[in-house]
Formats: structure tokens, sequence, C-alpha cells
């Protein structure tokens, strides 16, 4: 039997928005808003470049990233064509107007998925991504 975890009142999301859930061990999962009140949890990561999927742009079931406006669906969490890619999804549940998320699996599901670093040397956190060296401004 899955055991769940309260996390918040719909109310409490921004209609067509989304509210970060922060956990212990591995990045925040986004918590999203439909403007029919339908709840979806993401990975608060886009699978093409690692950006904040919970500052993104929420439009009919689907969150535009704020980095590149790659398209990701809310209830499957993959990218639209001609985009590719995945990101985690979990499980939740509205119930008396309370938001819920699988127990298990905010305390498993990707949990060793690194975040996006930025700054000098960085990766962009797409897999695969090599990080580089930057060089640093010549002085007159």
């Amino acid at each position: 039997m899955t055991e769940w975890t309260t996390i918040c009142r719909v109310n409490d999301i921004p209609v067509l928005g989304a509210r970060r859930v922060a956990r212990p061990q591995g990045m925040d999962v986004a918590v999203f808003r439909s403007s029919e009140d339908k709840v979806f949890a993401l990975l608060d990561r886009c699978p093409h470049k690692g950006g904040p999927l919970s500052q993104g742009i929420v439009f009919g079931e689907t969150v535009a990233c704020p980095l590149h406006n790659m398209t990701i669906g809310l209830a499957d969490g993959c990218a639209r064509a001609p985009d590719e890619g995945c990101t985690p999804r979990f499980a939740c549940k509205v119930d008396a107007g309370q938001v819920f998320l699988d127990t298990a699996e905010l305390a498993t599901l990707a949990i060793d998925l690194l975040p996006p670093r930025a700054g000098p040397g960085a990766s962009t956190g797409a897999v695969g991504d090599q990080t580089f060296a930057v060089q640093a401004p010549h002085s007159a």
C-alpha cells in the first residue's frame, strides 16, 4: 500500500504555476497546478540543460523550460516533439484540497542525479555534457 506525504493545499500552488518541494537528498520536486486545478509533480530539472522547470511557464498540461523553451508534458515528464528527453515524474494525488506525494518516491526517485552547476568550468547539466575550461579576460 502506498504511503503519502502531505505537501500543501492545492490553493498554495499558483494557477498555471508551481511550488518546489525540497528533499533531504536529491534535487527538488516541482508540483504544478493547471488552470483546471489538476496537480502534477516532476523533478525540478529539464532533461535538456537542467533548467528549473518550477520557474517555467505552464500552459494546458505542459510546462516550458525557462532556459530554452523546451516543452515538457506534466503528466508524463516527456518533451514534446521535436524535442526529446524525459524528466522523472512523481506520483501525486489530491484529497479534500490537500496535495500528497508518494513517500517512497520522494525518498528514492532520482536522488542520484546531480543538480546543474553554474560558473566557470561547469557542465550545463545535460546527460553526457563535458566540463570545459573558461579563460579569464585579458588585462590591458
